[in-house]
């Protein structure tokens, strides 16, 4: 017997876990059907790609990200430049979990080397606005759900995910706790001070982009959570110089730079911040 198609193979994995679907129209629930429709009772109907990932915008949407942007990010993530951060964070989803879903997932990288550091199975899911991102995300990492949607209106159902990631992306609150089981968790990742603080004082010296404070956000987050757990994780690490141009393009700061960027090395500095939804 020959190889089964990605969409095949998806197809599958998404009937088996259908009931985390809810239509992001009418927010009926959902069924997958064996040749790839995802659909409610209203017959709102989604299609499961070639590829492997169903997109389920709503209204039409133009991606700021290229295929390249998310090819650049892939090659950074595989060079392990955020893997404490990618350890730490698996080490707060914990053995308890058993459904992790991330939003703004972009090409899925961070998603895929958390659940491998977990010891237990789970059911991965991961979400981007972005087509080119989620196009990417199934082309390399299988046996997890992409869905290429929006927070506004998303097309899971309430209460379906044990753990919640939402790393350097914007959050929903509102979203994120109708998402949540009862003790469910968010795990959110945000820049602190010294991120790739290398970038920031050649490209930005003397102006307020060369620093960056985070207060506000996770002040808005202590608001919206309970048990707020905080780790500051920071560190410099060597940059192989064919990165350079790679991590310049992936990261907001690199964009329309008017002057060369040299850099040897590079920060990393991030928060972690871990909270509890109670019903």
């Amino acid at each position: 017997m020959g190889k089964v198609s990605k969409r095949a193979a998806s197809i599958l994995y998404m009937k088996e876990h259908e009931t985390l679907f809810s239509c992001p129209i009418c927010q009926k629930e959902m069924h997958v059907s064996d040749d790839g429709h995802v659909l409610c009772r209203n017959h709102h109907s989604f299609d499961i790609a070639k590829q492997g990932y169903v997109n389920f915008m709503i209204k039409p949407f133009t991606s700021m990200y290229s295929k390249s942007l998310f090819e650049s990010r892939q090659e950074v993530m595989n060079s392990g430049l955020y893997e404490p951060v990618q350890k730490a964070i698996a080490k707060y989803v914990g053995n308890q979990s058993e459904t992790i879903l991330d939003t703004g997932c972009g090409e899925g990288s961070h998603l895929n080397k958390i659940i491998n550091e977990l010891e237990q199975q789970v059911i991965a899911v991961g979400i981007d606005i972005s087509k080119e991102g989620i196009q990417s995300a199934a082309k390399f990492y299988e046996q997890k759900i992409w869905c290429v949607g929006d927070l506004a209106n998303s097309p899971f159902k309430e209460q379906s995910f044990d753990c919640i990631l939402n790393i350097l992306s914007p959050a929903n609150y509102g979203e994120f706790s109708r998402l949540l089981k009862d003790k469910g968790k968010l795990i959110k990742v945000v820049p602190q001070s010294d991120y790739l603080k290398e970038i920031r004082r050649q490209a930005f010296a003397n102006s307020e982009k060369e620093y960056y404070t985070n207060e506000q956000t996770v002040e808005r987050f202590k608001e919206h959570f309970a048990n707020v757990q905080q780790e500051r994780i920071t560190y410099t690490m060597p940059l192989e110089e064919q990165l350079v141009p790679k991590l310049l393009e992936m990261t907001p700061l690199g964009w329309h730079l008017e002057k060369d960027i040299s850099l040897n090395e590079i920060t990393i500095d991030l928060e972690i911040l871990v909270g509890e939804i109670t019903k």
